[in-house]
């Protein structure tokens, strides 16, 4: 460890806080940050403006040369992500409670929390924040265990071999729950088998496994493992009479499953208020962990009637006011705090932000220490204004030094409360389960329309995640944000990019550049169409525009000579290489070299060209040819113009089938919402866009009878049909009616019926079990929008773009 400038004692330091995220800062004192180095970014080179923030404590491979090494304290190891793993090893063995380790290949985030908050009502548990599966996110999770705590729940999840024996070693499960296995990451394991066999791992030197042996892949591994002795296995089924919990009935009614059970002799039974089979499957393994722990049935019973569906996501969504929410009332703990305000902290859009806390519940530490450090975590992320719901905190309502007020109850909040008072801000709602922040949820959203459109950030991230890992380190990414980011959203799609420091933004129109400038977006932004009036707001918000011919350089030098305090302007030149939409052609290049000498101002970031056909492989020579006219424009220009310039051709189907031509940077676009080129690349992308609408109504029509306006639709046969809110005002094209498209109800697809309308449109239910008030998926993850696109005769950008703007956007993490 090296000796630091700063009077302080090393072995007197508390540190509270482990970081592996620069981005998520929170109480810099007492933070120890582990420099990690992934496939996706290096933590060596956020060291310095950690340092600058205030940490002083620091796990690394290398000191920076940019770092003085006397500000802060380095250990220097081989392997900082091996460090961070002996660090929670180490805490863990400080420990000698129960520790419940859960893994599968899905419902282990289900099961660990539905857990936890049955347990909560009995002793205090400590669990992974989220999903905090990882070699990263296991030693975060296994941190916060401290001695008030009675019980722990950690998941843990692989993607590929020799993974579990790490997460393992840190856990050191006492009690294991296996809760399935699935196709994810099939492709790094030989077979089905070994893909157990390294998730087991994890159990090797439990006292007890629970499982359901009716997956016969899981119970035969088991059995035949040596590591496993029958007196360790709790064992249910629904099909085998020996397992240690027998399901003998399940009776299904209004959507709740009651379960009839043998264990231990005796039949014991149990209501689900969930009629799923996912849902059931993982309050099975609660149950059964319930019973094992010794808990009475009867009381099991009565708390699972509690149980309610996990919302596991941050949902930002527009509020009243000029304001925006986000809604995260899933899981109160400080961990689930700190997550909600580091996503706060990525929206720009607005420049006060303020906290709806309720009393945070089961906390393991005495309410003075709890909230003091809740105080400090609001004011290190900027928060201007809380308000407190709750006895407990607001007995502790001097420990917050900004605004604040304070309310027993959330009824007495929603009655007392001057709403105007909030005005263009950002919300977090953040609450326990039992102060029912649904309903102040509910009082603040702006738009009510049941049309909404979600847009998944995890599912984008991912995607952004499968494109960087075809690039090059030093090549530089744009981004399409034009057109409302594909349907998606501006300024929300914004800030998480800027958040992924992504080198460059793109819009269609300069007003877009201003919006995203206006909502708090730094990040260099190019706009693809300058229009001759936008010139001078371009130059006032520091806008990049393209310049395709001799007139739009000329409209921008008038403007730059009209302004004498502009010292530089950037600009992007497009070269048409094939496409012959714009750009400038090599017979162009003498004026435009000569333009450029007489205005000195104006300085060539990038020089780029658009690909005709890249997603054609029956044009691929012509591609070539196009990338071979780049490579010679782009060099001739810049060997004239005495500095270096960004080159830049390719767009999504380009890096993945053109990696050769990456030149400087390359340009993603529909690929970072979830639109592969070809059905290989759709395979490893996720879907980001989910447009759902309800069902207003059902009716029951006969034969004869006619759907619709121009009664284009004549009933053959007696039919259910549904009404549902959607319409082609909202983006649902007219194309799709009169058979020619469906729509997804609980996974079955139901056709469209009649003409459709302007505001909603109908459907054939058939025998789908569908009630009014369902969902009903417009595209999404059962229903792809290249389905939808080929129902109309078009392609996923028009449908997405075409979503209109009155359809409530939310975005969730």
């Amino acid at each position: 460890m090296k000796a630091s400038n700063k009077d302080k004692d090393l072995g007197k330091c508390d540190i509270k806080y482990l970081l592996t995220d620069s981005r998520k800062l929170a109480l810099p004192e007492q933070t120890l940050f582990c420099a990690i180095k992934t496939e996706k970014d290096d933590g060596h080179k956020y060291i310095q403006n950690l340092i600058e923030r205030g940490v002083t404590f620091f796990v690394v491979h290398d000191i920076p040369k940019e770092v003085n090494p006397k500000q802060a304290f380095f250990l220097k190891v081989q392997d900082p992500l091996s460090t961070l793993q002996a660090i929670a090893l180490y805490h863990r063995q400080q420990f000698h409670i129960p520790v419940v380790g859960i893994t599968g290949s899905n419902g282990k985030t289900m099961v660990k929390e539905w857990l936890a908050s049955l347990l909560e009502k009995h002793c205090s548990v400590v669990k992974s924040p989220k999903s905090y599966n990882s070699q990263i996110g296991v030693p975060l999770s296994v941190w916060e265990m401290n001695a008030q705590h009675d019980i722990a729940i950690f998941e843990a999840g692989i993607s590929q071999p020799d993974e579990m024996e790490r997460l393992q070693k840190i856990i050191q499960p006492t009690i294991g729950i296996f809760t399935m296995i699935g196709a994810a990451h099939a492709e790094y394991f030989t077979d089905i088998k070994q893909k157990i066999s390294e998730k087991l791992k994890l159990f090797e030197y439990v006292d007890t496994l629970i499982y359901c042996s009716d997956h016969t892949e899981i119970d035969h591994q088991i059995r035949s493992d040596k590591h496993f002795k029958a007196a360790q296995l709790f064992r249910w089924s629904e099909t085998k009479p020996d397992a240690d919990l027998y399901i003998t009935e399940k009776k299904i009614k209004a959507h709740k499953t009651k379960l009839t059970a043998l264990y231990k002799g005796t039949s014991i039974q149990i209501t689900l208020p969930f009629s799923d089979a996912a849902s059931v499957e993982n309050l099975i393994h609660c149950w059964a962990f319930l019973l094992h722990y010794g808990i009475p049935n009867a009381t099991i019973t009565q708390d699972m009637q509690t149980i309610r569906p996990l919302d596991m996501r941050l949902e930002l969504m527009e509020a009243i006011n000029g304001c925006s929410i986000i809604n995260d009332s899933y899981s109160s703990d400080f961990n689930a705090l700190q997550i909600a305000l580091d996503f706060m902290m990525q929206q720009h859009q607005h420049a006060k932000r303020t906290v709806i806390l309720s009393d945070m519940l089961q906390s393991g530490r005495s309410d003075a220490m709890l909230y003091a450090d809740i105080a400090k975590l609001l004011v290190e992320k900027q928060v201007s204004r809380l308000i407190g719901i709750g006895q407990a905190i607001s007995e502790q309502a001097s420990q917050f030094p900004m605004n604040k007020e304070f309310f027993p109850t959330t009824e007495r909040f929603l009655s007392d409360f001057d709403f105007d008072s909030l005005h263009n801000e950002i919300i977090l709602l953040k609450g326990a389960r039992v102060f029912a922040f649904e309903k102040i949820s509910t009082f603040l959203q702006q738009r009510t329309h049941e049309t909404t459109m979600s847009i998944d950030l995890n599912a984008m991230q991912d995607n952004l995640n499968y494109f960087r890992a075809k690039i090059r380190p030093q090549t530089k990414l744009m981004v399409m944000v034009k057109a409302f980011s594909y349907g998606s959203g501006s300024y929300e799609i914004s800030n998480f990019l800027q958040f992924n420091n992504i080198d460059y933004l793109t819009v269609a129109y300069a007003d877009e550049g201003i919006a995203l400038r206006n909502c708090g977006i730094k990040t260099s932004i190019m706009v693809m169409n300058p229009e001759e009036y936008a010139f001078a707001k371009i130059l006032q918000f520091q806008l990049e525009p393209e310049i395709y011919n001799l007139r739009t350089l000329m409209l921008l030098v008038n403007k730059i000579n009209e302004l004498p305090d502009i010292a530089h302007v950037y600009i992007h030149l497009k070269l048409d290489t094939g496409m012959h939409r714009l750009g400038f052609t090599q017979d162009d290049f003498p004026a435009l070299l000569k333009v450029l000498q007489q205005c000195p101002k104006i300085q060539i970031r990038s020089m780029f060209s658009h690909l005709a056909a890249a997603d054609n492989p029956a044009y691929d020579d012509f591609t070539r040819q196009q990338i071979a006219s780049f490579d010679t424009m782009s060099s001739t220009l810049s060997a004239q113009l005495g500095y270096s310039v960004l080159r830049h051709i390719l767009n999504s189907v380009g890096i993945s089938r053109f990696p050769e031509a990456q030149y400087d940077m390359v340009r993603l676009g529909i690929g970072l919402y979830g639109v592969g080129y070809d059905t290989n690349e759709q395979s490893h992308l996720r879907n980001v866009s989910t447009l759902q609408a309800t069902i207003s109504q059902i009716k029951t029509i006969y034969p004869g009878e006619s759907v619709g306006y121009n009664r284009n639709f004549i009933a053959s046969q007696t039919m259910r049909v549904a009404t549902i809110t959607i319409g082609y005002a909202d983006g649902f094209r007219r194309a799709l009616g009169n058979l020619r498209g469906s729509v997804a109800i609980h996974g079955h697809l139901a056709p469209v019926i009649g003409n459709v309308c302007m505001d909603m449109c109908m459907i054939d239910l058939g025998d789908i079990d569908a009630k009014e008030g369902d969902k009903v998926e417009i595209f999404g993850n059962t229903l792809p929008i290249q389905n939808v696109a080929q129902w109309c005769d078009t392609i996923p950008y028009e449908i997405l773009t075409g979503v209109s703007h009155r359809v409530k956007r939310i975005y969730y993490n």
